[in-house]
């Protein structure tokens, strides 16, 4: 079998480059995600033969260019960095640029710089990347890194709030292929979870894939910069590369059982987490009824809603920006989002 442990090794040992994107703005503990983005170097460094195949691309000289020139020098790895800061999709751009500059790798994982991200498990991603492609005799495909859970990382807040952005991303890909004739494969996926874990920061992409979501015109669909590149980053991942033909896999991947770092506080999150929801939208041409079905049917079950009142106040400030952004207007009225009596 070619999705044997023997030949994935090789594969990603010699055909696999890897970016990290990098963001280390003032006001996070530099000397900690100095330390973190060090370990997960270390932890990728045996997966790769040649470590000038892992890339760190930093978003913007005052966000960690220093610390990524240190570890270059150190370790042999590559470097990229953005003039200036644009976000998360930017520096994933540049990364794979350079990737697929270098060398002709077969496979390209985009991993997040926490600490959170094991280059460990790649041989797993990389095992269920060629097993999907042999199975099904083709190459396009996207690996998710699914999380055994969303809050026990992330605590309930964030959780609650990725779980809801998941829910209706998959009610969106859903009536998006009922639409368009093209049915949405989810067989490699939904036997870790009942939904698909979109919005994790571990992916693998075949390079044809990778190209097509990170090297192509990009598609806004009309939204802000800071929606598209910061924002809504992995859902425009995730939709571009099914919309390019990939097949939609996933492998269960770990998580520390806290966050060791992140930028989450520096975000408005109610503006975060409706980009989330209106670029895939606004891309999809999903009518914007649809989407307000979808958030009521989603936000009741959210335990968010049992603190009393912040939690309910927040999703509904969600909800509200997502629907006057997608019909236009601003402080629309809008039915109230009714939650059972009995439970």
């Amino acid at each position: 079998m070619d999705y044997s442990f023997k030949h994935s090794q090789y594969v990603m040992h010699k055909e696999t480059g890897v970016v990290v994107p990098v963001y280390i703005p003032s006001g996070v503990d530099a000397d900690l995600a100095e330390s973190l983005l060090h370990d997960n170097v270390e932890a990728l460094l045996p997966c790769v033969d040649n470590p000038a195949a892992i890339w760190l691309s930093v978003d913007g000289e005052s966000n960690g260019a220093d610390i990524a020139q240190r570890l270059s020098g150190k370790t042999g790895i590559s470097i990229t960095v953005a003039p200036t800061n644009r976000g998360k999709l930017q520096s994933i751009m540049h990364g794979v640029y350079h990737l697929t500059q270098q060398q002709s790798y077969r496979y390209l994982a985009v991993i997040d710089q926490d600490g959170d991200h094991f280059g460990n498990e790649m041989l797993n991603f990389i095992r269920t990347g060629e097993y999907i492609t042999q199975k099904r005799g083709d190459p396009r495909v996207i690996v998710l890194g699914h999380r055994r859970s969303l809050h026990r990382p992330m605590g309930l807040l964030r959780g609650e709030l990725e779980e809801l952005a998941d829910r209706v991303l998959l009610d969106m890909l859903m009536y998006h292929a009922g639409v368009t004739g093209r049915p949405l494969p989810l067989e490699y996926v939904l036997t870790l979870g009942e939904v698909p874990d979109f919005h994790s920061g571990y992916k693998l992409f075949d390079r044809a894939t990778a190209q097509a979501v990170f090297l192509s015109p990009t598609n806004q669909s009309g939204v802000s910069d800071r929606c598209y590149y910061h924002h809504a980053v992995e859902a425009v991942v995730v939709v571009e590369a099914l919309e390019s033909g990939a097949y939609l896999g996933a492998v269960t991947r770990s998580t520390l059982n806290e966050q060791p770092i992140s930028t989450f506080g520096l975000y408005n999150r109610v503006q975060l987490v409706a980009d989330k929801i209106i670029w895939p939208a606004r891309r999809l041409a999903i009518p914007p009824p649809f989407i307000a079905q979808w958030l009521a049917n989603h936000i009741p079950p959210l335990l968010l809603n049992t603190l009393v009142p912040e939690g309910k106040d927040e999703l509904e400030q969600i909800r509200k920006t997502v629907l006057d952004t997608l019909n236009d207007e601003q402080d629309g009225q809008y039915d109230e989002v009714l939650h059972p009596l009995f439970v």
